[in-house]
């Protein structure tokens, strides 16, 4: 197989978006909100829990809501299936998310999915879109609310 620049292009791209995953999931677990911010387009739309939120105002906005009802919360993105043309992507993340409640409250955890679209900005690769769909959550012994 012939190593062509359009290969090494892809494969860049391909560790661009992964590291972008990877720092979402840092900034929900260091509650970060400038830096989950940071992440997504400034039109970027966010859909989780029947809402959508569009645009950094509003996305920041449904976070700390959404990142308030934790003392503490941990996101581990599993695999991934990325298709990427140019300057444009979409990808599909398996999800784990394990936190406890405010005021020591039970621990949890949550089992979904995002589905996302991704967009070569002159910062990066940003979320366009990104929306989370639930498998599971509850608690962690798995007895909680299945969506399946």
């Amino acid at each position: 197989m012939e190593i062509d620049e359009a290969m090494v292009r892809r494969v860049a791209d391909e560790l661009e978006i992964r590291k972008l995953v990877a720092r979402y999931a840092n900034a929900v677990t260091a509650v970060d909100g400038d830096a989950w911010v940071d992440t997504w387009a400034e039109d970027g739309s966010w859909t989780i829990g029947g809402g959508t939120s569009t645009g950094h105002e509003a996305l920041r906005e449904t976070w700390t809501r959404l990142i308030g009802f934790f003392d503490i919360v941990v996101q581990l993105p599993q695999h991934a299936l990325l298709d990427i043309s140019g300057d444009h992507g979409t990808g599909r993340w398996s999800m784990i998310e394990m936190g406890r409640g405010k005021d020591s409250g039970p621990p949890s955890i949550t089992l979904g999915s995002y589905t996302d679209v991704y967009r070569r900005e002159a910062a990066g690769w940003k979320f366009a879109e990104r929306q989370f769909d639930f498998t599971y959550s509850g608690a962690t012994d798995l007895t909680g609310h299945w969506f399946i």
